[in-house]
């Protein structure tokens, strides 16, 4: 039982931490609403407290402020996807890689993306990924 009251102990902390963090951007935020990279850590740590919704309205804001940012809409669709809704998640992710994103080996493996990979619109992507274009080294 030690092991499970430290691990749960180590929850509760790291909870907590999340929560002073997520204060302090919110704080941030009501000075100045639109600075993009405090909604960027926002998101990232409502999604770590599995604040969902939350993170989604977040990188909903995001993807307004920056329309032509991949990584933007690469979170977007990782947002949708924790949400269940795939087919946002869809065109979310088709955006990002239309706008650049090029990093397929984390989003083969990316846990936001889990529930979402499990669908045919992720293997129908999977099909468009302009492979040659990438450069292995």
């Amino acid at each position: 039982m030690q092991a499970k009251s430290g691990i749960r102990k180590k929850a509760r902390v790291n909870h907590r931490e999340l929560d002073v963090k997520i204060d302090f951007m919110e704080g941030i935020l009501r000075r100045d609403p639109n600075y993009v990279d405090a909604l960027q850590l926002l998101g990232d740590h409502y999604t770590q407290r599995g604040r969902f919704a939350e993170g989604l309205n977040v990188d909903e804001r995001l993807a307004r402020l920056e329309p032509e940012n991949p990584i933007v809409f690469y979170n977007l669709a990782c947002s949708y996807s924790l949400t269940e809704q795939y087919d946002r998640a869809t065109q979310a992710l088709e955006k990002a890689i239309e706008l650049g994103y090029n990093d397929f080996e984390w989003m083969a493996k990316d846990p936001d993306l889990k529930k979402f990979r499990q669908q045919k619109a992720y293997r129908d992507i999977l099909k468009k990924i302009p492979w040659k274009k990438i450069r292995v080294r």
